[in-house]
């Protein structure tokens, strides 16, 4: 008796998690998913089925049941934390930030990694409620950092944007213009402004938003446009500069997990309140978020224009935001949330992994065609490494001139990637998991790039003994006078040679073995950074 009772408890289980898959499956094709490495796919399992199986805290039996076992983001209700995507590794001091390992680990965890999903999500409040379906609702995380409308009216007839020249304009609403069908929460709006800025949060742009007594979409003649289509509105940093405009592309990245959907069936509408032109030299990477030209608002410039479903992302600059000028807690590496947009990256623009010879390592040194910070002996440098014979040498120039989805193939494929301090280094971001970032000189910018390695998980190294560089002069920034960043230097080829082969060792520790069919053997990384 006791036997068929297991055996028919055995049975309800595969019954039930049967269903959870089909589930599953069925939620998948509904979100269009698109494309997706099938590591990822795991994932993305549990996040979408909480979105079926919860209510505020409240999860289904089979959803607990699932939770055991599924692998997950780490930021879903019930993932269990040895089912983590990836969890930080913090084996060195913490500097006075924490007193306890734990406390250290959990700080990187819910500061740079898949735990501030949780905290942006947690932070939800609702500041204007629908009383029906059709209503319209606007609900955002605190200071307005990210922002979700439904049924949204924005009239643009008196915007001006033809004629303006400035790209954050907080004047293009009055009142009227901008809001929805709710009943909206006013003093909680108005107490929403500790973090305004440009960059920081949507407060500004939405401050104005009243509740109107008709229903946007739905009564369909006070629009002169309706856009269906899910909208991610984005205010942009620099687009020709590496560094500040992936801000922008990892924080929409982090916007599309708060928001539960990674659809490349969106419009992404650049917030440029001017008619300017915005230089973008990095356009390629629009395509792992949308299938469909990046819009600006000035599109929709004289027009009454009703959203169905607007998103605002995470803006770039955010106070305590991924990456730009964050305070990073020290002795600690390794953001899972990182690393997944990386993959995210590569996977969706298609980016070839070359295989690799495992006695050989494939070195890459960025070149700068500046007027300052160049290696003033950078040819000397190539032709050191060349001598050895195991060392595959390659010297770039990431310009304008050579297409991004080249650039990113040869990083993807650098074990060791070199650069002075600039720009250029954000390329670690897409270099293999055990690869090698050599800032080789910092120019007395410390944190800049090592936070980014970092936080990428890839070994960062840099020159370690000044008195083995030479400085061409003391700098000439235009108004600061003597500055290290304006300037250039020639490097000692023994020393840089000694700082390469700690890289190699890195690398060959880390990198996977090769199985007899040439196949990778996956393998964790050992050494710390």
């Amino acid at each position: 008796m006791a036997r068929q009772k297991q055996t028919l408890k055995h049975l309800f289980r595969l019954v039930a998690s049967i269903v959870l898959l089909h589930t599953i499956m069925v939620v998948h094709a509904d979100d269009q998913m698109d494309r997706y490495s099938d590591l990822h796919q795991r994932y993305f399992e549990m996040s979408h089925l909480e979105r079926n199986e919860c209510t505020g805290n409240t999860c289904s039996s089979k959803y607990k049941q699932l939770s055991k076992k599924q692998p997950c983001w780490g930021y879903e209700k019930h993932c269990r934390k040895k089912n983590y995507y990836s969890y930080p590794i913090c084996p060195e001091d913490s500097r006075g930030w924490e007193h306890t390992k734990e406390k250290q680990v959990d700080k990187f965890w819910r500061s740079a990694d898949f735990g501030m999903i949780r905290e942006f999500r947690d932070e939800f409040t609702q500041l204007c409620k629908s009383n029906h379906k059709d209503d319209s609702t606007l609900t955002c995380n605190q200071h307005m950092r990210y922002c979700r409308a439904t049924n949204l009216y924005m009239n643009l007839k008196n915007s001006r944007m033809a004629d303006s020249r400035e790209r954050f304009r907080t004047d293009v609403f009055k009142e009227g213009e901008l809001g929805g069908h709710c009943q909206l929460d006013s003093q909680r709006l108005k107490s929403s402004d500790k973090q305004k800025g440009e960059l920081q949060s949507w407060y500004s742009e939405l401050r104005p938003f009243t509740s109107l007594k008709f229903k946007p979409v739905i009564d369909r003649h006070h629009c002169d446009i309706v856009v269906d289509r899910p909208t991610y509105f984005m205010k942009l940093d620099a687009g020709i500069n590496m560094f500040h405009h992936f801000c922008d592309f990892v924080n929409l990245y982090v916007t599309q997990h708060v928001n539960g959907s990674f659809s490349t069936d969106i419009n992404i509408v650049m917030w440029d309140t001017s008619h300017m032109h915005y230089g973008d030299f990095f356009t390629l990477t629009w395509k792992a978020f949308s299938r469909h030209p990046v819009k600006r608002l000035s599109d929709y410039d004289n027009k009454r224009v009703c959203f169905k479903d607007a998103i605002f992302t995470l803006p770039p600059r955010m106070f305590y935001g991924l990456y730009y000028n964050m305070p990073l807690i020290p002795g600690c590496y390794n953001s899972g949330l990182m690393k997944a947009f990386s993959e995210h990256i590569v996977h969706r623009l298609n980016v070839t992994s070359k295989p690799y010879d495992p006695n050989r390592y494939r070195i890459t040194l960025l070149s700068r065609s500046t007027k300052y910070r160049r290696i003033l002996n950078q040819d000397k440098l190539i032709g050191a490494l060349k001598t050895i014979w195991n060392y595959d040498v390659t010297l770039v120039d990431y310009t304008y001139q050579m297409p991004f989805e080249k650039q990113l193939e040869i990083t993807h494929n650098s074990d060791i990637f070199i650069g002075m301090h600039g720009s250029g280094l954000t390329h670690m971001l897409f270099q293999p998991h055990w690869g090698v970032a050599f800032e080789i000189y910092n120019c007395e910018d410390e944190g800049c790039y090592y936070d980014l390695a970092r936080l990428r998980g890839v070994k960062y190294l840099t020159w370690e003994k000044k008195r083995y560089l030479d400085q061409e002069d003391e700098g000439h920034h235009p108004t600061l006078g003597a500055h290290a960043k304006f300037t250039n230097y020639a490097f000692n080829i023994v020393e840089f040679l000694r700082l390469i082969e700690k890289g190699v060792k890195h690398v060959a520790a880390n990198r996977p073995k090769l199985d007899v069919d040439n196949s990778r053997s996956d393998a964790s990384v050992k050494t710390e950074l």
